[in-house]
């Protein structure tokens, strides 16, 4: 269904991924970004297309913009108004709520979707979820989905608000949790080769992570604290819980016992061994 797409921000990681996988299903893609350097990338911004890349907007199957939410939103306009009637506009924002009112606003009659990879690009996307966000439903809005299907991942279909509720408890505390930890370090004044030599798999885990985080693009993470509307509450939680801890540890056993007790129906009773079955196979296979 997809023969010719336009991929904006082609020249990222995300927008990569998601035109080789076009192109590898058959595809023909031109991918649009300023700022690339790359053969084969076209220096245009998606938010006022030039004449190839209105060409090619217009001609478009499928136009996918993986770029950041304010071009998102600049470019909603624009791109759609040169879009054929059953095409399909497509996004990758970590944030769903306001690219989704942006579209039903400005674009109420066009077929739209939001895709949300939830890895790294890096990473192999088989078994892997990527959160969808059906904001008009359609013909190409189901084969989309379908070819994501295709390609190995998981697809899970939620609502805008939905998703960026999930995103400020999975990506939003879950940084702000591995990050306070890493600081918590750095004010310990703590010997890492000491701390390396001796860590016990819990400790080691959460390096690993600090070290993967702190190995990436400052931007991608603060975006994740600033852009999500929920993000802030998230990280209100994390702090209330550890000022929960403390108290519970000041209490004595009782309390911190019925601190365990919560811990344990908020994962219920499924999830908690299986998690903790899965935990324990990973802690086997650290060095």
């Amino acid at each position: 269904m997809f023969e010719h797409c336009v991929v904006a921000g082609g020249g990222g990681a995300v927008g990569r991924m998601f035109a080789e996988r076009l192109a590898a299903s058959g595809a023909r893609v031109l991918c649009v970004d300023p700022a690339a350097t790359a053969p084969g990338v076209a220096t245009d911004d998606i938010r006022a297309p030039g004449p190839a890349a209105a060409e090619a907007l217009a001609r478009a199957d499928l136009v996918l913009l993986a770029v950041p939410e304010s071009v998102a939103l600049e470019a909603v306009r624009p791109v759609t108004r040169l879009m054929r009637a059953d095409a399909l506009f497509a996004d990758t924002l970590s944030v769903k709520e306001g690219v989704a009112r942006c579209l039903r606003t400005r674009a109420p009659g066009v077929q739209a979707v939001g895709l949300n990879p939830m890895f790294a690009p890096s990473l192999p996307l088989a078994g892997r979820p990527v959160a969808a966000v059906v904001v008009t439903d359609g013909p190409a809005a189901r084969a989309l989905l379908g070819l994501v299907g295709d390609w190995g991942a998981r697809v899970v279909e939620m609502t805008a608000q939905e998703h960026d509720r999930q995103t400020a408890a999975q990506q939003a505390a879950t940084h702000a949790a591995v990050l306070a930890f890493g600081l918590a370090l750095g004010e310990l004044g703590v010997d890492l080769d000491a701390l390396c030599a001796t860590a016990p798999p819990p400790h080691r885990s959460l390096l690993q992570l600090l070290a993967r985080i702190a190995s990436g693009t400052p931007e991608v993470y603060r975006d994740v604290q600033a852009a999500n509307p929920h993000a802030e509450a998230a990280r209100q939680a994390v702090g209330r819980g550890l000022e929960r801890l403390g108290r519970a540890v000041a209490e004595g056993p009782v309390a911190f016992e019925a601190l365990f007790d919560e811990l344990r129906a908020t994962l219920g009773a499924r999830h908690l061994r299986e998690l903790a079955d899965s935990c324990a196979e990973s802690f086997a296979r650290l060095r």
